[in-house]
């Protein structure tokens, strides 16, 4: 949550080693969560610390942070692909007791699972979306693709997107020679094919 992807000091022109997100958290605009910090950390400690943070030398904390338990089920083992419970099949699951990380991965595991009853109640079929998009991706994790004894809470990110094939990890550069995909072309690379595979998807 600090890393600073994106923002630069406009007094320096540099980026900073790393920032705080400060999230309203009432409506009169008189708190403010600092996202991302649970933390074992006595309460003492943390004021402490917090106090060395640039611009927070005088801040008032009204709460300070702990860690919050994560429960979630080993959905590798007991979900099939289509949310169901495989011992009871009556019985679907979504957001983050499935093992995914996030408000929006959250989301889109509720957006899949609503679309799959809604199928099944019309005696259709949903169709998974392709393991190339986002969907695709999360969803197959959750339901087979992550070793089951290991199986940690996943945000979407693209190391769960299908490798580029070797074909298409290979890019001939204008003097003609061939080239790996890397870093950040790598990453436009799978997002345009991601893109492409849900449009035909949802056509």
């Amino acid at each position: 949550p600090m890393k600073p992807v994106g923002l630069t000091d406009p007094n320096t022109g540099k980026r900073p080693h790393a920032v705080i997100q400060l999230r309203q958290d009432n409506a009169l605009g008189t708190l403010y969560n600092m996202v991302g910090f649970q933390t074992k950390m006595k309460y003492a400690e943390q004021v402490r610390v917090f106090r060395m943070i640039p611009g927070l030398e005088d801040a008032e904390f009204a709460r300070l942070g702990g860690l919050h338990r994560n429960t979630f089920i080993r959905s590798p083992v007991l979900l099939d692909d289509q949310l169901r419970l495989k011992s009871q099949p009556n019985i679907r699951f979504a957001g983050q007791i499935t093992g995914v990380e996030g408000y929006v991965e959250s989301a889109a595991t509720g957006l899949m699972a609503g679309r799959m009853m809604a199928a099944e109640l019309l005696n259709d079929r949903f169709t998974l979306p392709p393991a190339e998009t986002a969907h695709g991706a999360l969803l197959r994790h959750i339901t087979g693709g992550a070793n089951s004894d290991s199986f940690q809470p996943m945000n979407i990110n693209f190391g769960l997107f299908p490798p580029p094939s070797e074909s298409e990890a290979v890019v001939i550069t204008a003097n003609g020679k061939r080239r790996k995909l890397k870093g950040l072309d790598r990453k436009a690379f799978m997002a345009k094919r991601a893109l492409d595979a849900l449009a035909l998807w949802s056509a």
